[in-house]
């Protein structure tokens, strides 16, 4: 089996609510999912979720081979990277193909990958998580009680501007668990790296003086291990990170330092990346999850590790013009029997959208704040920004004619 070109095409997630994080809020509830499809001379096709950012020069690494050597090809991708680094959007292109081969070569196999990677059981365990900063009090606790009606028994808030509203926040998502039937929820916050050191600590000790918090996630920039270290040693929640980090040696200092204790990897990083991570965090005796799962590949990956202990459930439908075989029931996800990830890609149906969403960005509305880490009162998600405008010419989704939504390399 020869990989003989590409495809990309960009849909969109629909929210049907705002979402966003301290960084941002997407008022209208639309955001931009780019997908990439790969294919073989043998007519398997293999489903990525990512970028196309310098889609090109990555593919270069692994066109003509053989998909089934899936994890040499990884290291190909990362070696067409080297002089700019693998970093950011162009991380995630490499994650979207390297998601892609691993598609190719469970369907090889006539196996879903969850089994092909040696998983012995298709439930993994979910944690509800909104993205729901932009959310009112009443829609707040209406969001989390659809992810309750599915058993969901944690959730993930997103906060970091407002202490007072955190806590606010963190005990209404806690009663609607609890009246849901979880006497005892497991509750998370979200600060996307908003904080300096003593602001993180303060603020997680005034929470944790009326909650009790199961982790507190990128409370400093991710990069500061000696940051996190001492967030980890004066606060009783667990700390997490990892989503933003893109190579071992970015997540090695934070865990020589002690830094942190739930290990975490985006499913825009792709899965072999995720199965690395998950065997440095084992040396460490460290759980790993799974960070934005609407890329399924990781869910398939964390049941082949020892050490997974729960995965990311945001939305609770895939992406327009994409089907996958994946359920969500008492509080996990439940993979299916369909060879590879599963996914099927509509092209029709993304093609009619009527709108082109641009630029396909997998890291959300993702402008840090002007003064994150230096205020020195509560703040809004307004006063973070000099300007938040979210119409669609200054978000990128353009009410005009889609372009064509393909594009192939020479075939070999």
């Amino acid at each position: 089996m020869r990989i003989t070109g590409y495809r990309t095409l960009t849909t969109i997630q629909e929210w049907a609510r705002p979402v966003g994080d301290a960084n941002g809020v997407f008022a209208d509830g639309v955001t931009t999912v780019p997908l990439v499809l790969v294919d073989t001379d043998e007519g398997l096709t293999g489903v990525g979720i990512g970028s196309h950012a310098e889609i090109e020069q990555v593919f270069a690494g692994v066109e003509g081979e053989d998909p089934r050597a899936v994890t040499a090809l990884y290291d190909r991708m990362l070696r067409r990277a080297f002089k700019a680094g693998h970093a950011g959007a162009v991380f995630a292109t490499i994650g979207a193909l390297d998601t892609a081969l691993w598609d190719l070569k469970s369907q090889a196999a006539d196996e879903p990958l969850w089994r092909f990677l040696g998983g012995r059981d298709r439930i993994v365990p979910a944690y509800a998580s909104g993205l729901d900063i932009g959310l009112g009090d009443e829609d707040l606790a209406a969001a989390y009680r659809v992810y309750a009606e599915r058993g969901l028994r944690a959730a993930k808030l997103k906060g970091g501007l407002d202490v007072e509203a955190d806590r606010r926040r963190l005990g209404i998502v806690r009663d609607v668990l609890i009246e849901a039937g979880t006497p005892r929820p497991g509750l998370m916050l979200d600060a996307n790296e908003t904080w300096s050191r003593k602001q993180a600590v303060r603020h997680v000790r005034e929470i944790e003086s009326a909650l009790d918090l199961v982790w507190i996630e990128e409370p400093v920039r991710r990069w500061d291990a000696e940051g996190l270290g001492v967030v980890q040693r004066g606060v009783r929640a667990a700390v997490a990170t990892g989503e933003n980090l893109t190579g071992l040696e970015q997540y090695r200092p934070l865990l020589q330092a002690g830094a942190v204790d739930v290990v975490q990897a985006a499913a825009v990083g792709g899965i072999t990346h995720f199965l690395r991570v998950a065997a440095l965090a084992h040396a460490f005796d460290l759980p790993v999850s799974p960070i934005g799962n609407i890329p399924v590949g990781l869910l398939h990956a964390a049941s082949s590790v020892p050490n997974h202990l729960v995965s990311e459930l945001q939305d609770l439908r895939p992406p327009v013009g994409v089907t996958a075989d994946l359920d969500i029931e008492d509080g996990a996800f439940v993979l299916g029997d369909t060879p590879g990830l599963g996914l099927t890609v509509h092209a029709g149906a993304i093609a009619g959208l009527g709108r082109v969403p641009r630029p396909a960005d997998p890291a959300g509305p993702g402008v840090r704040p002007a003064r994150a880490g230096l205020q020195l009162l509560a703040t809004t998600i307004s006063a973070q920004h000099d300007t938040i405008d979210r119409s669609p010419a200054r978000r990128g989704l353009e009410e005009t004619e889609a372009p064509p939504a393909s594009r192939r390399a020479p075939a070999t």
